[in-house]
C-alpha cells in the first residue's frame, strides 16, 4: 500500500511559491483547511490566486490571509462575511473574480476528472458570460465555461488514511470533494488520521488516488459565523 502520509504541515506545503493558483476547500467556516491556511501566512507566499467558494472573515479563514495582502486573485461566489474582502475589492486593491457557486463548482468537479471545458446557462445575459463562447441548446443558451487550473488544492477531511482516502462530515463536503484531484498537488489535513483498512469502503467520498499529500491536523476552532438565538 502506498502512503501519502507526510509528517506535517510543513512538509505538505513544500513547493508552494509566490504567484500560484490555489484552490481552498470548506462552506463558509466548515470544513476549511486551518492548519494548511496558518502555515500559508507564516510562509508569507504573495500574489497567490486563490480559488474558493468564500473568503473566511476577517480574523479567521482566508481572511488572515487577505489582511497581510498575499492574495492578488479571489476566484469566488460569496463576498458578504469579509469586510476586508470588500474593501479590498471596492478599492481595487484585490482582482475578483465572482463565479455562480454551481459553475464554481462545476469547474473544480470538470478539473477533477480532466474535462477541458462545459456549457452552462448559468450567467447567460450577465456580467458572467462576457467574452465567452455562447451556444444554444434546445432552445437555451449556454456559455463556455472552462475547467480550473490550479497548483495546489487544500482539503480538510473528519478523517482519512495513509493511503489518501477521505470521509467528509456534514458541510464540509462542500467544495471540499470536488477540489480533491483537481489541482496538480492535492493536499489533505485530516481531523483523524487512520491506517489502511480502518475506514468503511462504503463511507469513503474520495478514494486516496486523488490526494498526493496527507497529515494529520490538530487545534481546530469549528467557529460560527453568525451565531443566532432563539428569542424568549
Amino acid at each position: 500500500m502506498i502512503t501519502k502520509t507526510v509528517n506535517n504541515v510543513t512538509e505538505a506545503l513544500d513547493g508552494v511559491k509566490d504567484g500560484m493558483t490555489l484552490m481552498l476547500g470548506g462552506f463558509g467556516l466548515c470544513g476549511i483547511p486551518e492548519n494548511s491556511i496558518s502555515e500559508l501566512s507564516k510562509r508569507n507566499v504573495k500574489n497567490l490566486t486563490c480559488i474558493s467558494n468564500n473568503a473566511g472573515v476577517d480574523d479567521f479563514g482566508l481572511g488572515v490571509l487577505l489582511k497581510k495582502n498575499q492574495i492578488k486573485k479571489m476566484i469566488s461566489s460569496y463576498v458578504g462575511e469579509n469586510a476586508e474582502f470588500e474593501r479590498q475589492m471596492l478599492s481595487g486593491e484585490l482582482e475578483v473574480d465572482l463565479v455562480p457557486q454551481g459553475t464554481l463548482a462545476e469547474r473544480c468537479r470538470a478539473a477533477q476528472n480532466g474535462i477541458p471545458a462545459f456549457f452552462t446557462p448559468a450567467g447567460y445575459g450577465t456580467e458572467v458570460a462576457e467574452g465567452k463562447e455562447v451556444r444554444d441548446f434546445d432552445g437555451k443558451l449556454h456559455i463556455l465555461e472552462e475547467a480550473f487550473k490550479a497548483d495546489f488544492a487544500f482539503v480538510k477531511a473528519w478523517k482519512g488514511d495513509t493511503a489518501g482516502n477521505l470521509i467528509f462530515k456534514g458541510t464540509a463536503r462542500n467544495f471540499n470533494a470536488v477540489m480533491s484531484g483537481a489541482a496538480k498537488i492535492t493536499v489533505a489535513e485530516v481531523e483523524e488520521l487512520v491506517e489502511p483498512g480502518e475506514l468503511d469502503p462504503n463511507s469513503v467520498h474520495i478514494p486516496g488516488v486523488f490526494v498526493q499529500r496527507v497529515y494529520q491536523g490538530d487545534n481546530y476552532e469549528k467557529r460560527i459565523e453568525q451565531r443566532t438565538v432563539r428569542e424568549s
